[in-house]
């Protein structure tokens, strides 16, 4: 994790499943939880994600939503940006190529 500004930016790495992601859903729900409005989650490292990683990912967009808070995934490797358009989630997230274009977005 970092922050750059008001964003806080997560870089994860690996595979984003069953056995990792409830460490990352702890991590995303501290900043949740302070009601951080501009949240990054760059995934250029990630190599798989699974329906427990998106679960994260859908459980993280409604908690932010709730206080207008702004989620944005950024970098994603082709393989992972299939699970999320086969899961129909690339119309409810924001989904961008690079963390300019995600700063661009919360600034929107």
């Amino acid at each position: 994790q970092r922050q750059k500004n008001e964003v806080q930016i997560f870089e994860l790495s690996g595979e984003l499943d069953f056995h990792s992601s409830p460490k990352f859903r702890d991590e995303l729900q501290q900043a949740v939880s302070k009601e951080i409005r501009q949240i990054i989650v760059n995934l250029k490292k990630v190599s798989y994600i699974d329906s427990s990683g998106l679960a994260t990912f859908v459980e993280a967009l409604q908690k932010v939503k709730r206080y207008s808070g702004k989620l944005v995934i950024a970098e994603l490797a082709p393989p992972v940006r299939s699970v999320f358009e086969i899961a129909k989630l690339d119309t409810i997230f924001s989904l961008v190529a690079s963390e300019d274009e995600a700063f661009q977005i919360l600034a929107e």
